[in-house]
């Protein structure tokens, strides 16, 4: 008889890896902060708050897109991910940390002294009609308001499902027992889906990034927004499923578990494209200047090569490498698309934040700065995104052992 490995031991290498990384982000992050963060130029400045506006936002939005898998398995009554759903409740509770780090950002551009990067903090920004109509919205204050609640709810709801989720390890429930828990779960999921709508799916995404061009504006954005933050958080959940079934861990999770994830990586890459496709379209065909100001450093400007680089990696490399059954229950193809995926959505909010932040100081016109310390201050992320998941797999079972769907997970087949 054998016994599965239920707790996670954070091997040294794993841990000295994350390490480094962290190590890198910070080096990247005071050599940044000496060549442009201590400049009395705004413009130059913000070069640097750009960088970590735009990395603490993404992975911010990535972890908290495992939040929404476990709260959209949950109310799907879905058991197929149960013998895995330790992994996105592991990476979920990066979400208080990143949530921190974003947040002190956000709060520091919108009432420091620096409005390079949202122009509608700044005291001018009260004489331009192009900004001023939207001055019920586009405040400090709601601004400010709204940011806190929805860190401090993703976070709270977040921890909130993981309790549920955990405390019956050591529990074993009857049939009404279990009919109850799988209400009152499916209630708290219910609650952070209504966040998630008037967070992810709408308001957020138009404060934190569409805000950055605040005369344009578009109302398939905030869609947008979460396809690209959705599909790398399973990317993200997909990464560490492989490496826990590489290193003798989820005995239970088969490749018939990694197909269904790989299914949805292709599936959410067709359906970012589908939205990419349809506002580029619309703007595009309408031809109206105030809408066509945004394309026109990312198509016919400096960002062009980005542009199109970025629609191959997050459209054409998982269409093709994705389409075939093989692809996705082979850990190699599917571990090289998900770390693809995450990069090229991580190009995406590159380009939805640097044109507009970044400038010329002499001429006014936007230039593509050189990438290597805003990788660098990424992997800083990915290094803390492993610490701390890391350590949250360990602290509890791997195996929600005695959650009622958890059957229907070990005979799962797709």
């Amino acid at each position: 008889m054998t016994t599965l490995k239920e707790q996670f031991v954070v091997p040294k290498r794993y841990n000295t890896f994350s390490l480094v990384l962290m190590a890198i982000g910070v080096l990247s992050l005071i050599i940044l902060f000496i060549t442009h963060g201590t400049s009395s130029d705004e413009h130059v400045a913000a070069r640097f708050w750009a960088s970590i506006l735009q990395n603490s936002v993404f992975f911010l939005m990535v972890t908290n897109g495992c939040i929404f898998f476990i709260a959209a398995t949950t109310l799907a009554w879905g058991g197929w991910q149960m013998s895995f759903r330790r992994v996105p409740e592991a990476i979920a509770a990066c979400v208080p940390f990143l949530g921190g780090i974003a947040g002190i950002v956000l709060l520091a551009l919108v009432f420091g002294g620096n409005h390079a990067i949202y122009h509608w903090a700044s005291p001018e920004a009260a004489h331009d009609p192009g900004i001023e109509h939207k001055a019920g919205f586009l405040n400090k204050t709601f601004f400010a308001v709204w940011t806190i609640i929805t860190i401090v709810g993703w976070s709270w709801l977040g921890k909130k499902l993981r309790t549920l989720s955990t405390e019956i390890d050591n529990k074993p429930l009857s049939v009404e027992e279990g009919k109850r828990y799988i209400w009152n779960n499916t209630v708290w999921a219910a609650v952070y889906a209504v966040l998630f709508a008037l967070t992810v799916l709408s308001s957020i995404p138009w404060f934190w990034l569409m805000s950055i061009d605040a005369h344009w504006y578009s109302t398939m954005y905030s869609w947008y927004t979460f396809a690209s933050s959705w599909v790398s958080a399973l990317s993200l959940i997909t990464l560490f499923v492989v490496y826990l079934k590489n290193n003798g861990y989820l005995e239970l999770t088969t490749k018939e578990h990694l197909h269904d994830l790989g299914k949805f990586i292709f599936a959410f890459s067709i359906f970012w494209t589908y939205l990419w496709f349809s506002q580029f379209m619309l703007i595009w065909y309408a031809n109206i200047p105030e809408e066509t100001i945004y394309f026109k450093p990312r198509l016919q400007g400096p960002y062009r090569a980005i542009f199109f680089l970025n629609l191959i990696i997050n459209f054409l490399a998982p269409l093709l490498l994705l389409m075939k059954r093989s692809s996705k229950r082979n850990y190699g193809t599917i571990t090289m698309m998900a770390v693809l995926v995450i990069f090229g959505h991580w190009l995406d909010f590159y380009q939805m934040v640097m044109p507009t932040a970044v400038m010329n100081p002499e001429t006014k016109q936007t230039y593509v700065p050189n990438m290597l310390p805003d990788i660098g201050i990424g992997l800083g992320f990915v290094g803390l995104i492993m610490f701390v998941t890391g350590r949250a797999l360990a602290k509890n079972s791997l195996v929600a052992k005695n959650h009622p769907f958890l059957k229907e997970s070990i005979i799962h087949h797709t």
